[in-house]
């Protein structure tokens, strides 16, 4: 989000203020027992400078009001925002995220651009079922991106057969888990998606349907994806959103049927580990995830298959660079905490992150060959405020040049 670059530089920002704020114009959820009264509020008025491999660069303004709890933590952030991207014209936007329990948080995000993009979604995630054995999350949304580009498939798909369309899609994910044990943890899901493909707003590139068609690119026209999933996870992580050490192993399947409304009848398989490796009272910390994803199925729709590109995966390129029937991804970061700054009366730790990201795409993992991969190195730089708020910069570097991208959380 455009947001993130800004809630980064917050920090050096000499224009905030902090008041005190009565709990009664501050009701549920956007406060609640946890706060004192009045509610301790910073409020933070910042320009907007972002970039990414697929907009370009958008430029705006936002005031992001952060409130504190009893324990001085950052509880709630709002942040109310207007840019401009020369694709997409002026974009208003409204954020919250919302920390009452660590066992419950949401978030949201209200977005409409003058041309094509717009972004309306929520996310709820509660622990506190079962006295605590359950954990449900659910994400519904409303999308649409005119910046979204196709390659063709393939790990040797050209920059030549670059093309644009704008990915317009509604759905909701929810997912149900139960803790078997302490650290072991089954989970149940439901995935509804409905993708309509449209001319983008990158007019200097073709149209994804100028160039390809059903035949060669199933799901080019739209298409319905209904999935159920089933995942085992074994997880000693000390922190679901800020770990600082431990293991995270997960196994998963989801099936797509044509008889509950899908498109397509097909699989994914996928496995993924992650490791946290502190050493000096975490100072430093060693942060490792290997993944294999597998789709098995005829017809699948291209933005149903393995899929890398982006801020979470292959930081050298833009989102959904490339696509196939599988994908091998390894990442390995160092996060290192240069200092500790107390503002506003919260800690704040600044973080440098050096990484190499390493994947390809291919039809099978015994298909692979070693010129399918890419590698990606970068550097990052992340300002986290714990327990909940992490801004970050990722630069990585792809065999077609630099990509940038700004965001909330960790990448992994």
């Amino acid at each position: 989000m455009r947001l993130c670059l800004s809630l980064t530089l917050a920090l050096f920002c000499l224009t905030a203020c902090t008041s005190m704020v009565p709990r009664k114009y501050l009701p549920e959820p956007i406060t609640n027992e946890t706060f004192t009264d009045p509610v301790k509020t910073v409020t933070i008025p910042l320009p907007v400078i972002a970039t990414s491999p697929n907009e370009g660069i958008t430029v705006g303004a936002l005031t992001a009001f952060l409130l504190h709890n009893a324990k001085d933590e950052v509880s709630t952030l709002a942040a109310p925002q207007v840019n401009y991207n020369k694709y997409f014209g002026a974009t208003f936007t409204l954020y919250g995220a919302f920390f009452p329990s660590p066992s419950r948080n949401w978030e949201f995000n209200l977005s409409k651009s003058t041309t094509i993009n717009q972004d309306f979604e929520m996310k709820f995630r509660d622990k506190t079922l079962m006295d605590g054995k359950v954990e449900w999350y659910v994400f519904p949304y409303v999308y649409s991106d005119g910046s979204a580009r196709f390659f063709g498939f393939q790990s040797n798909s050209l920059k030549d057969n670059e093309t644009n369309y704008a990915d317009e899609e509604y759905g909701i994910t929810t997912t149900i888990g139960y803790d078997i044990t302490p650290h072991l943890q089954i989970q149940f899901g439901e995935r509804i998606r409905k993708v309509s493909i449209g001319r983008g707003a990158i007019t200097s590139l073709p149209f994804i349907r100028d160039r390809y068609n059903q035949l060669l690119v199933p799901g080019i026209n739209g298409f319905t994806a209904h999935a159920q999933k089933l995942a085992i996870i074994y997880n000693t992580l000390d922190s679901r959103d800020m770990p600082t050490s431990g293991i995270y192993i997960k196994a998963s399947i989801e099936s797509s049927f044509k008889a509950l409304g899908s498109s397509a009848d097909y699989r994914r398989y996928e496995a993924e580990v992650k490791g946290y490796l502190p050493l000096v009272e975490a100072r430093y910390i060693t942060v490792g995830r290997l993944v294999y994803n597998q789709t098995l199925g005829s017809r699948v729709p291209f933005l149903e298959r393995s899929i890398l590109g982006g801020e979470n995966t292959l930081r050298g390129y833009g989102r959904n660079r490339f696509i196939d029937s599988s994908y091998f991804l390894l990442n390995l970061e160092e996060r290192i905490r240069l200092f500790r700054w107390r503002l506003f009366n919260v800690n704040t730790d600044w973080e440098l992150a050096p990484f190499i990201d390493l994947g390809a795409v291919m039809e099978s993992l015994d298909k692979v060959e070693t010129r399918n991969f890419e590698f990606n190195p970068g550097i990052g730089f992340r300002a986290v405020v714990r327990p909940n708020i992490v801004g970050r910069v990722d630069i990585g570097f792809g065999n077609e040049g630099p990509a940038v991208f700004v965001g909330l959380g960790y990448p992994f």
